[in-house]
């Protein structure tokens, strides 16, 4: 699934959980089959939400549709603003950008800052498990090598994830992706003038490591709308001596409250999409992700 094709084969769940991220407001149920917008659906009335913080006006966000001097370019890189999807083009109705991967139940962009497609970055970095001797630890069932990531607990909700972030207007992935593992699993933010070029130091090694995309494309996540979602790049930078990973200086900044290196399993509950694209590091990896004789399956 590491080619974007994925948005519509599978209905989004997340994307229509109550209440919204951060509100009360309870989105209009939306039933498996009555996702697509191929199905009709004339008693369709979804609830309309756009967050305080968002109709502030902060830089990060659009201003509301129809004020003045505001017409976005959709499906097209407008100005510094990248509002080409990675799925594709998608449809615009009455003006408003139409979710590629169905309905949601409310419409509005409730806490997402641009109509339409909203980009993160997701950087997944790895390193082999390993005991006292320094020996890789094999799985007692699956008889694979374990595979840890780094992982941060949100602030926000409490949950795990990766440590990724909104790619900002006219700025690479590489970056983002650079930016976000500093502030949020290495604190940067806090550091004095010297950490932080030792930090530096340390986040250039590491960004020199292997690495490869394994996916891009829309996700399933709780703050997507009819009119606006997020889409994301998740990177993997592995380090196979552990030369480089088993000397990262940890530490919880900016959205994280903590974090630690977590063992790869498909036991794994994290926020959003990211338990998938865990799934799909370890299965190119060739490291254990379920015990049993189906440990290659996709769920």
């Amino acid at each position: 699934m590491s080619d974007s094709n994925g948005a519509a084969e599978n209905p989004h769940k997340k994307a229509r959980t109550s209440p919204y991220p951060g509100s009360k407001v309870e989105r209009s149920q939306v039933p498996d089959e009555k996702v697509s917008w191929l199905v009709q659906q004339p008693d369709y009335k979804p609830v309309k939400y756009i967050a305080g913080s968002v109709l502030a006006q902060p830089t990060w966000a659009d201003p509301p549709m129809g004020k003045r001097n505001f017409s976005p370019k959709f499906n097209e890189e407008d100005g510094h603003v990248e509002r080409r999807s990675q799925n594709g083009l998608y449809e615009v109705e009455n003006g408003r950008p139409r979710n590629p991967a169905g309905r949601t139940g409310l419409v509005g962009r409730g806490l997402l800052g641009r109509w339409g497609p909203n980009h993160v970055a997701d950087p997944i970095l790895t390193r082999w498990k390993k005991d006292s001797k320094g020996k890789k630890v094999i799985h007692p069932v699956s008889e694979r090598n374990v595979l840890q990531f780094v992982a941060i607990k949100r602030k926000d909700c409490g949950e795990w994830a990766i440590p990724g972030g909104m790619v900002e207007p006219g700025e690479k992935i590489s970056t983002t992706l650079k930016r976000e593992v500093g502030e949020e699993a290495m604190n940067s933010l806090q550091k004095s003038r010297a950490e932080t070029q030792d930090l530096e130091k340390q986040l250039h090694k590491l960004f020199s490591q292997e690495h490869s995309v394994v996916y891009k494309g829309y996700v399933d996540d709780p703050r997507n709308t009819d009119n606006a979602w997020m889409e994301t790049e998740a990177v993997n930078y592995s380090d196979d001596t552990g030369e480089i990973m088993d000397h990262l200086s940890l530490e919880a900044g900016d959205d994280a409250k903590k974090v630690k290196w977590v063992d790869i399993n498909d036991q794994l509950k994290l926020y959003a999409s990211h338990s998938q694209f865990i799934q799909l590091v370890a299965e190119k990896r060739g490291a254990h992700w379920r015990e049993g004789m189906y440990s290659n399956c996709h769920d």
